[in-house]
């Protein structure tokens, strides 16, 4: 099928009509490459033959451009395939040359010229032959490529293009825009005698319908639109991407648009090679040079490259241009990556590596940035040049400060290639790599500072090296890492007899080995020690200071010996002198920001968070994302703002395994925790069940949610004992806070719902021991909520005190469900009604519907079907899984990706309160 091709069609069609009638014409097809240009012909041809029109077709190709007569004896062939004995014999008896031309005995030479004389008996035979067939048959003559037919065949075609009347026949040939071949004036001589039609490129329509009739399915608009963008209406790059999709097994989804920009297909690479192989030498060598600088060279380098002049370079430039494979903007780029491919892929290794060998050069003479050098010396087996160190490692600190580790260790590591020798040069590249390391590859980051050590001189280098290796945030902590920080730290003495710099190395190395020995209960006693050691006002004025005082106050956080407030002030502290940074993950900062959300002093984090975001230069990538992330969830959730918290978390786990680190995954935890959602909490459970045994913070992060999880599906025995069993481990360590893992609060609820009142009361009078002394105001209010739910209408004072706290936090959806639990305990009455109806209010504002369903309850209104707060799209959807259709087939029935009725199906299992599809027969109406 062609695609809006009618009008061209529509005037070849009218052409050969009148070319039966005897009014004979020319027409040219052009076009860049892989516009369609055969495709017409092909269909021209199907046309001609059911119409009774003889069609005589010849393909030129560059290999036979030196065969005289080729194109003619193509012609010649096809005329004699389709004709009858009696025409055979006929044209047999001809008196000319011709007749031997056809039975292939003729004396012509194929080489070199024929005589004048012979010519021109041949050109008139020729002529008088078609007169001949023409009075019986019309003709149709397809010329396909004819920039690369011999020059015998094209001075006969102009011939022929000025002698048509008395004949009936119709030329058609098809030219590739920017291509002349070897005879221009020949070929500008029979281009001047036609008419030229030129299909244009395909609109986003066609391209749609081409994907429906090649994938069988309609494309979805994303998918549709990136189809267009990439392929640019051209037919041969849109079907070479449609077949490579199709070869990788995805479909037609938006989901997958990022991968047809992405795809670069083998089979349009080798097309696109084959064709660049028959161009001049100058456009080759222009193209190579454009492939060699990717789109960053001007056109004086790349001239200079190429190794060719002004003129030479506007040729070269045209011809690609007009071939469709450089863009029309001023710069000099390739419309697709797989052209580029294309052109490397017509070189030699050793080719290749000459040119990037030359544009370095010319890029380093020329003065140009250091990552642009970088990128070409890195293309060739050996630097080998005197500059090359100091341009690798300038663009590897370049793109550090870009945020892009991975290029920079990969810089680095080749400059190490360069250096064997054992000694302080070889230490500093490796102390830099290891920096570069500490964002992705903390374990290659380790590997090398322990290469560096013995290279290094002084005590201060061991320590600054040891300094790369990023802190293991509440993490399982190597032997190997305690050792270096330890041996370091002894390197430089006590703190007292060291200098200004050499006292911060100091201060840090004694915060890493602190926050090391976080799970040891006679380290955290020390580190509490220390801390009150220091004062009411600690020193927070370097950032040395800060880092100890950091992991001092988190320690003792994690006792829960400090009060929340004074918790809070340290931290505040702590975070106003912090400046803004582009990466967080790999410092001690993230524990100041889990302090503050214990104190629950979210204001003070929200408030660096904007600053952060106001003053940040770039996006945030990487594991530094991911803490991101799960740091304005957690803020959200606070502010009882799920809906959004719930994107952020969703927006972390769209992100890979390798950026999810401890900390992040512990804050993630607790607000998948709060927003009670088991669909979201089994994914956060799936994803950091991939990572590798860890510490102790995560391990119980975990298992509290992985408990949350069980109770809301009704094992409430195992999620008890897997609770009890969480508590026992962290009283071991030390660890009391139950703001950070509170595994008390949710193993009350279960030991009193398995009819256990003693143990769940024993367990509630040690929460509220504990969150008096701490003092922060959920959790204050939480532990009283627990007790005066135990202890029934006696529970009354309880509660109204829990809810006179509660209004001071901003945690809403706390005080909403302690004033739920308020209202049912006071029965009926005007405060109890009054109570519900704020309870039902503020847990509608909280985005909790389930709550509001309770309360409702507690007040006897008649309540809706729980469906009733789905909106009209997302009850559909229900309805349609509540059938047993796939999510697949709900997307193709709503004409919708897969992806989009999942987060459907999720929102709507968490409007309902339930946890999957196997809830829903209970939940919809009969």
């Amino acid at each position: 099928m062609l695609l809006e091709r009618e009008g061209e069609l529509d005037r070849l069609r009218a052409a050969l009509r009148a070319a039966q009638e005897g009014d004979s014409s020319v027409i040219l097809l052009a076009g860049p490459l892989g516009i369609g240009r055969t495709a017409l012909l092909r269909e021209l041809a199907r046309t001609a033959c059911a119409a009774d029109v003889r069609v005589l077709r010849a393909n030129a190709a560059p290999m036979e451009r030196d065969f005289a007569f080729g194109v003619v004896r193509q012609l010649l062939d096809s005329l004699l395939s389709g004709a009858t004995e009696t025409e055979r014999n006929r044209w047999a008896r001809r008196p000319d040359r011709v007749a031997r031309l056809m039975s292939g005995v003729d004396d012509l030479p194929t080489v070199h010229p024929p005589s004048a004389a012979a010519f021109e008996e041949c050109l008139h035979g020729l002529r008088s032959l078609l007169a001949d067939v023409s009075e019986h048959t019309p003709l149709l003559i397809l010329v396909d490529d004819l920039q690369w037919a011999d020059s015998s065949s094209l001075r006969w075609l102009a011939r022929l293009a000025g002698q048509l009347e008395g004949l009936r026949v119709m030329l058609v040939w098809t030219l590739l825009d920017g291509d002349q071949g070897a005879g221009p004036a020949l070929v500008r001589q029979l281009v001047d005698a036609t008419r030229t039609l030129r299909p244009a490129a395909l609109s986003r329509d066609a391209v749609r319908a081409m994907i429906l009739e090649r994938c069988g399915a309609a494309g979805h608009e994303e998918y549709v639109r990136a189809c267009h963008e990439v392929s640019r209406g051209n037919p041969l790059f849109l079907t070479s991407l449609l077949l490579g999709m199709e070869a990788q097994g995805h479909t037609v989804a938006d989901e997958h648009a990022d991968r047809v920009r992405a795809l670069r297909p083998a089979g349009l690479r080798e097309r696109l090679a084959s064709h660049l192989r028959t161009r001049p030498r100058v456009v080759r060598e222009v193209a190579v040079a454009v492939a060699a600088f990717g789109g960053q060279g001007d056109p004086a380098l790349i001239r200079e490259l190429a190794g060719v002049d002004e003129d030479g370079l506007g040729t070269a430039r045209r011809a690609l241009r007009e071939a469709g494979l450089l863009t029309d903007a001023g710069e000099l780029r390739f419309v697709h990556r797989v052209v580029q491919d294309a052109v490397e892929s017509t070189l030699t290794v050793a080719e290749r590596e000459r040119r990037h060998a030359a544009a370095a050069d010319l890029l380093y003479t020329n003065g140009r940035p250091t990552e642009q050098i970088a990128d070409h010396l890195m293309a060739t087996t050996a630097i080998g040049r005197p500059w090359a160190t100091t341009v690798l490692r300038a663009a590897a600190a370049t793109a550090i400060r870009q945020g892009a580790p991975e290029r920079a260790a990969r810089y680095l590591r080749r400059v190490l290639l360069s250096h064997r020798a054992q000694g302080q040069a070889r230490a500093g590249l490796l102390v830099e790599l290891a920096t570069a390391e500490a964002d992705f590859d903390p374990e290659a980051c380790l590997r090398h500072v322990v290469q560096a050590i013995p290279l290094l001189a002084t005590a201060r280098d061991r320590a600054v090296a040891v300094l790369c290796i990023p802190p293991p945030l509440l993490g399982a902590v190597h032997s190997s890492t305690t050792e270096l920080l330890r041996r370091a730290a002894e390197g430089l003495g006590p703190h007292a007899g060291l200098d200004g710099p050499t006292r911060e190395l100091g201060l840090r190395l004694e915060a890493r080995l602190r926050h090391c020995g976080h799970e040891n209960p006679g380290e955290l006693a020390s580190s509490v020690e220390r801390l009150h050691g220091l004062g009411q006002e600690p020193p927070v004025y370097s950032a040395a200071e800060r880092e100890l005082m950091t992991v001092l106050l988190f320690s003792v956080t994690l006792t829960g010996r400090l009060p929340a407030a004074e918790a809070a002030r340290t931290a505040g502290r702590i975070l106003e002198r912090e400046p803004v940074a582009s990466g967080c993950a790999n410092t001690v900062l993230p524990l100041v920001v889990a302090t503050l959300f214990a104190a629950e002093s979210v204001e003070t984090v929200a408030t660096w968070l904007s600053t952060q975001h106001r003053n940040r230069r770039r996006n945030p990538a990487g594991a530094d994302a991911v803490l991101l992330f799960a740091e304005r969830a957690f803020v959200l959730v606070s502010q009882s703002k799920p809906t959004l918290a719930r994107e952020y978390v969703e927006r972390a786990l769209a992100l890979p395994d390798a950026n999810w680190r401890e900390v992040s995954t512990i804050i993630l935890s607790s607000v998948v925790l709060e927003l009670r959602d088991p669909l979201l909490s089994e994914q956060v459970l799936a994803r950091a069940g991939r990572r590798r045994p860890t510490g102790l913070a995560l391990a119980a992060s975990l298992r509290i949610l992985r408990a949350s999880v069980d109770a809301q599906r009704g094992l409430r025995a195992q999620a008890l004992e897997s609770l009890l069993a969480c508590g026992r481990q962290l009283d071991v360590s030390g660890w009391r806070n139950s703001a950070l893992f509170p595994w008390r609060p949710q193993a009350i609820g279960l030991y009193q719902r398995l009819g256990d009142s003693r143990s769940a009361l024993r367990l509630a009078e040690e929460e509220l021991a504990w969150a008096r002394s701490w003092g922060a105001p959920a959790a204050l209010g939480r532990a009283l909520r627990l007790m005066g739910w135990l202890q029934g209408a006696q529970g009354v004072p309880l509660l109204r005190e829990a809810v006179t706290v509660l209004r001071d936090s901003s945690f809403g959806l706390e005080l909403a469900r302690t004033l739920v639990l308020l209202g049912r305990q006071l029965g009926s009455g005007p405060e109890a009604e009054a109570v519900l109806r704020e309870a039902g209010t503020l847990a509608a504002a909280c985005g909790a519907p389930w709550l509001v369903e309770r309360a409702e309850n507690g007040l006897g209104a008649p309540t809706e079907p729980k469906t009733a707060i789905l909106t009209r799209s997302e009850r559909k959807v229900i309805t349609l899984a509540s059938r047993g259709l796939t999510n697949q087939e709900i997307a193709d029935e709503f004409g919708v990706s897969s992806r989009a009725v999942e987060k459907h199906l999720t929102n709507c299992y968490r409007k309902l309160g339930i946890s999957g599809r196997h809830e829903l027969a209970d939940t919809l109406p009969a």
